[in-house]
C-alpha cells in the first residue's frame, strides 16, 4: 500500500462522506445491507489508491465514482440484468384498506416502470432524487456535473414520465 498524503485524514473523510456513498449505492440497488458492504468497500479501495486522487474533482465524486464502478463489478459477478431491482410489495393487511395499498404499489411500479424506460442519465438522475433524497448538487456532483444540469435534466425525465403515465391511462 502507497503512503497516504499528509493533507488527508481518513477518518475525517469517512464521517464526512459515507453516508453520502451509501445513499447513493442505496438508490441503485435497494438494498440495505448491501449497500453497507459496497460501502465500507468503497472505502477500502480508496485507502489503497488514495495516491491517485489528484484533486480535479471533488473528493466525492471520486469516492462515488469508485463506488459505481464497485458496484457494476458486482452486478456482472453476480449476473444482474438490472441496476435498480423493485421490491414485491404485499399489501398491508392490517391496514384498513387494503385496496388503497394495492393501488398504491400498483402506481409505484407504473412510476417504475416508466423511470426504466428513461435514458441512463435522466434514470440515473430520477433515481438518486427519489429514493436516495440527494439535493441536485449532490446528483451534479456525483455525475460530474453541475446543479443546473441535474434540475433541468429531472425536470425533463419527470415530463417524459408524466407523458408515459398518462398514455398508460
Amino acid at each position: 500500500m502507497q503512503e497516504i498524503p499528509d493533507n488527508i485524514d481518513l477518518d475525517a473523510v469517512y464521517r464526512e462522506y459515507a453516508n453520502l456513498v451509501y445513499r447513493f449505492l442505496y438508490a441503485h440497488i435497494h438494498d440495505a445491507e448491501w449497500a453497507q458492504e459496497l460501502m465500507q468497500e468503497t472505502f477500502l479501495r480508496a485507502i489503497d489508491s488514495i495516491n491517485r486522487y489528484d484533486g480535479s474533482c471533488k473528493l466525492s465524486t471520486w469516492l462515488c465514482q469508485i463506488a459505481r464502478h464497485i458496484m457494476y463489478q458486482e452486478l456482472r459477478k453476480k449476473n444482474r440484468a438490472e441496476l435498480v431491482e423493485l421490491e414485491e410489495y404485499l399489501p398491508d393487511q392490517r391496514a384498513p384498506d387494503g385496496e388503497e395499498n394495492v393501488i398504491r404499489r400498483e402506481r409505484r411500479l407504473e412510476l417504475y416502470r416508466a423511470v426504466h424506460h428513461l435514458p441512463e442519465a435522466e434514470r440515473e438522475v430520477v433515481l438518486y432524487r427519489i429514493t436516495a433524497d440527494l439535493s441536485f448538487r449532490e446528483i451534479g456532483e456525483i455525475l460530474g456535473k453541475n446543479e443546473n444540469w441535474s434540475r433541468t435534466t429531472f425536470y425533463r425525465a419527470k415530463q417524459k414520465i408524466k407523458k408515459e403515465l398518462n398514455t398508460h391511462e
